[in-house]
């Protein structure tokens, strides 16, 4: 097997873990989004989003990727809010 297969091999390994962790994330959401519509709660917390980025920025520790990661964790933030959006007009 060449570096190349290696490499694909363990972005493939890489890709189920992310779509585990996706879908545990947005169980997740789904018991927000629940929570936040009995106690009137809007679906932004700005403050919830900066906690995050920053506790995550800190975890990942690498400046290389950093803003790309920032970019995936943007991406990740619109679509928990999308589907809470969804949830709540259903």
């Amino acid at each position: 097997m060449n570096e190349l297969e290696k490499s694909r091999n363990i972005i493939n390994e890489a890709d189920e873990l992310i779509i585990e962790a996706f879908k545990m994330r947005m169980a997740a959401v789904k018991n927000v989004i629940k929570y936040k519509k009995v106690n009137n709660l809007p679906i932004l917390d700005g403050n919830r989003e900066e906690t995050l980025k920053k506790i995550n920025l800190d975890k990942l520790n690498n400046k290389e990727i950093e803003k790309y990661y920032l970019e995936l964790l943007d991406c990740l933030l619109k679509v928990s809010k999308d589907y809470q959006k969804e949830i709540l007009n259903a």
